[in-house]
């Protein structure tokens, strides 16, 4: 269970609550069956919002098993709502959805909640302290991190910070690939940069080994601590030493350059650990045993015949069970396991530890999706813990200047380091804008744009909305103003607009974390900027609605008391998406 409560309810829970109690007591009285399932019944602003505040589908949920129609069972609804009193209208729309218009008093109640709870207005329960074990980055140990390991970084960790909130225990773990061919190359790499640092005239980088200029120090700390003891000795000897340098000093780079981002992982779980505690032929041994892997030959790869392809024996797991377009092998011809083999048996190893996986991938890794799911779902099911696993996808990031690709980095040799851009931007412009579209679409990094102080950029909108709001309080306090709810009765129709926009956050909080998408936060904290942004132009051509008015104290402390609330909510959403709320532009 979760170790924070809230006994202060928020608007769209004491409604939903409000129209349960309508629901039991027609139960009660008869005009509902005892017991009538509610699952399915949603209290939700409607999609119109000139329909009213909330909306509810009870009576077209529930009227067949009061064996009625949807309007008579609304009529009865409708009835005992309007006599609550913070309820100002309650009407039937269309086959039988009811539309609420709340009352003034309701809203101002709901901003003074916003107070009470300060930091903690929008957490919720949901979650129920379920663990869920979140896999981001995961970029492989062979150099610094790029902008196209980026997008990934920052969806996961909103992603891990949302479900936090939503009331969720979070791991946050990152898998090393450090058993593959690659981490060889990175050994033979920097043994070349050694060396280099011991005096040799290396020339040109090889073909096949890593140019990037990130390794000369890897080269020059692997002089200084071995000596010239392994420089011209055969490859056998000093490969595994060199491969083990190696992948720590490039462990040690990446989280230097994810903690520019402000991300920290819990959990470095090696590839080559979880081989050598033999964790994938346990999981092998498990799936014979279930019939889900065999023995068998892969058909030939189209345009191959037996003339020049030889088939061969391999552990196949049977993915077609699952959905999938051919079984898969585990192992390779050379008896080392396939990345597939090594993958689902660390994904058995993941959920040992936590209710639910969620892997952050590259788009180009969709088509294992499917074949990695069924693993998991065949080892945790004939474990008999079922594991809930999710795969979102996240596309490149294409980076542009001034509508021109950005050439590549002289410091890692083939790509964009995540550090210079950092350094060019800023990490709350890189946070925030790896947030703005939906993971699986398409993005565009424009460095021109990306720092453009307008509305067409929503990190700096965002930010804006917030440092506006401090200012406003800055010049209330040199007025000896302060925010005050002492008054907030004298807060009008306009004013209310914007609490039923910044009251959406817990019911948006939840939404998102239900889908996995911390990119709900960012929609939803432009939409909250436009709308302070509106209410504060309306001050320009109206004196009588800005936030301070020179000879009435009360309503200027009243309007003060709901900036700070606004700006309270903007950084709850800030604070999610790793976000800082700045007080000065």
């Amino acid at each position: 269970m979760s170790t924070t409560t809230h006994p202060i309810r928020t608007i769209h829970a004491t409604f939903a609550e409000k129209v349960d109690a309508v629901l039991s007591a027609l139960e009660l009285e008869g005009a509902l069956p005892p017991g009538s399932p509610r699952g399915n019944v949603a209290v939700e602003p409607p999609r119109d919002a000139s329909h009213g505040d909330l909306a509810t589908n009870a009576a077209m949920v529930l009227a067949k098993q009061a064996r009625t129609n949807p309007r008579d069972l609304a009529t009865k609804i409708v009835e005992k709502l309007l006599a609550d009193p913070d309820v100002d209208t309650a009407e039937i729309a269309g086959p039988g959805f009811i539309n609420m218009r709340l009352s003034p008093a309701s809203w101002r109640a709901e901003l003074a909640a916003m107070a009470a709870l300060g930091a903690d207005y929008g957490k919720s329960t949901l979650g129920d302290g379920v663990t869920v074990n979140i896999e981001y980055v995961s970029a492989n140990p062979t150099g610094p991190m790029h902008m196209g390991h980026c997008r990934g970084a920052v969806v996961g960790d909103a992603l891990a910070s949302l479900l936090e909130f939503a009331g969720h225990k979070v791991i946050r773990e990152y898998y090393v690939n450090d058993a593959g061919s690659q981490v060889d190359t990175l050994a033979r790499s920097a043994h070349l940069r050694y060396r280099e640092a011991l005096g040799d005239t290396i020339g040109a980088i090889p073909e096949g080994l890593y140019p990037g200029d990130y390794l000369v120090p890897v080269g020059e700390a692997l002089a200084k601590e071995l000596g010239d003891r392994f420089k011209a000795v055969p490859e056998e000897e000093w490969l595994p030493i060199f491969r083990a340098h190696a992948v720590d000093a490039m462990l040690d780079l990446i989280r230097d350059d994810l903690a520019l981002l402000g991300i920290k992982h819990d959990v470095f779980s090696s590839e080559a650990a979880l081989q050598a505690a033999g964790k994938p032929a346990e999981a092998e041994a498990w799936l014979r045993q279930h019939d889900l892997v065999y023995d068998g030959i892969l058909e030939a790869p189209k345009g191959k015949t037996l003339d020049d392809w030889e088939p061969v024996e391999l552990p196949l797991f049977r993915s077609t069970r699952f959905g999938d377009d051919q079984d898969r092998p585990i192992r390779k011809s050379d008896g080392k396991w396939t990345y597939f083999g090594a993958d689902l048996a660390y994904h058995f190893q993941k959920a040992e530890n936590a209710d639910a996986l969620i892997d952050i991938w590259g788009a180009d890794h969709a088509g294992t999706v499917k074949r990695i799911k069924a693993a998991v779902a065949a080892l945790t099911e004939g474990a008999g813990r079922a594991i809930a696993f999710d795969v979102k996808l996240v596309q490149m990031v294409q980076l542009m200047r001034a509508g021109e690709p950005v050439k590549m980095s002289k410091r890692s040799g083939s790509f964009v380091t995540l550090a210079d851009v950092v350094d060019e931007v800023g990490k709350d412009v890189v946070r925030f804008t790896m947030l703005t579209r939906k993971p699986e679409a398409q993005m565009e990094f424009d460095f021109a744009k990306v720092v453009e102080a307008s509305k067409d950029n929503p990190v700096f909108y965002v930010q804006y909305a917030h440092a506006r709001i401090h200012s406003t309080l800055r010049k209330g306090a040199a007025e000896n103003l302060a925010p005050s709810d002492a008054h907030i009765e004298l807060l009008g129709a306009e004013e209310l607009e914007l609490v039923k926009q910044a009251a959406q956050f817990p019911r948006i909080v939840e939404a998102a974390a239900l889908a996995r998408e911390p990119h709900r936060l960012a929609f939803f904290l432009y939409e909250l900027a436009g709308a302070f942004h509106a209410y504060w132009n309306m001050g320009n051509d109206r004196p009588d609605k800005r936030f301070i008015i020179a000879d009435n104290a009360d309503l200027s402390s009243a309007r003060l008391f709901l900036a700070s609330q606004i700006g309270q909510v903007i950084r709850n959403g800030l604070a999610i998406l790793g976000v800082e709320a700045v007080e000065e532009m």
